[in-house]
């Protein structure tokens, strides 16, 4: 007997949208764009052929299109893994669950995603400017934790030798880190031979996650000096941003494919960065458009 999914879990608006994209069924392309920036949705649709829908909700916009044949939903998040967990669980239920019987669909679409955003590069190799392809996510937000099928998933054995790397014991920066790679055959058409690709760590905030310290002294001041020694079967830590695990995670959870590309605008190591980004972003948008 199918799953139902009760009017609590599952909330469908009058119009028959889903409650936080406030798009139907209908309305969503195979191929998802997500950028974290609302603004960010209608650079990324100015490259469109066509448009056919155009819908605000809050901090969600979402414009459905072609580009060279292609027909792509993009879609604003937001910033952090918590938001990706509603654009994610939403776009999966537009996909799959059928909303006048509200049971999983017979035959399931298979979702290809790109996340386009900005990060800080960790190596001396990933200077501003650079365009980082996030072949493995390190989560710091905790939110796959709550998932089943979260170790099936995910690399146990990076995830153990990162908490010793760090000496994380106790409360210290929880919660428990998860490791999510990225779908494969997408990074290799994604990131080609023009892109870096890298362990990515999302992190839950913006400063002292991702070792800012502004007023509020650190529970690590050397968490960042631990985080760029780390090395696992020859690969560094390349880049901190805020979305990149969630993403991976449970896109592997739901079966579709998925992967995060960012432009370095601040390298942490050097410290510096870069605020005057917002054109060269627009050379990663058409590159991840001609290959998505």
């Amino acid at each position: 007997m199918k799953k139902y999914f009760a009017e609590s879990e599952l909330i469908i608006n009058s119009d028959g949208s889903v409650f936080h994209l406030r798009i139907t069924p209908e309305q969503l392309a195979d191929k998802v764009i997500l950028v974290g920036d609302p603004g960010r949705v209608g650079l990324v649709a100015s490259h469109f052929d066509t448009k056919e829908c155009d819908v605000e909700s809050r901090e969600f916009h979402t414009i459905t299109g072609t580009f060279n044949g292609k027909r792509i939903s993009v879609i604003s998040t937001g910033i952090g893994c918590d938001n990706i967990d509603i654009v994610l669980n939403e776009i999966d239920a537009l996909a799959n669950i059928d909303f006048k019987t509200r049971q999983e669909k017979s035959a399931l679409r298979h979702l290809e995603i790109v996340r386009i955003g900005t990060c800080g590069g960790l190596q001396p190799f990933t200077p501003e400017g650079t365009f980082v392809c996030s072949q493995t996510s390190i989560g710091f937000d905790g939110l796959l934790n709550f998932y089943a099928g979260r170790n099936a998933v995910c690399d146990l054995q990076l995830e153990r030798a990162l908490i010793a790397h760090l000496g994380w014991t106790g409360n210290m920066c929880a919660p428990y880190p998860y490791a999510v790679d990225a779908d494969e055959e997408l990074v290799e058409r994604i990131a080609a031979d023009d892109m870096v690709r890298g362990i990515t760590i999302a992190c839950g905030g913006f400063f002292g996650p991702q070792g800012r310290e502004l007023r509020i002294p650190l529970a690590d001041p050397h968490q960042n000096e631990k985080v760029e020694s780390f090395e696992y079967n020859g690969r560094r830590i390349t880049n901190f941003e805020m979305e990149s695990s969630a993403l991976a995670g449970l896109s592997r959870l739901m079966g579709h494919k998925a992967t995060t590309v960012c432009m370095v605008i601040a390298n942490r190591v050097a410290g510096k960065a870069n605020t005057g980004y917002k054109n060269q972003i627009d050379d990663l948008i058409r590159i991840v458009l001609e290959r998505i």
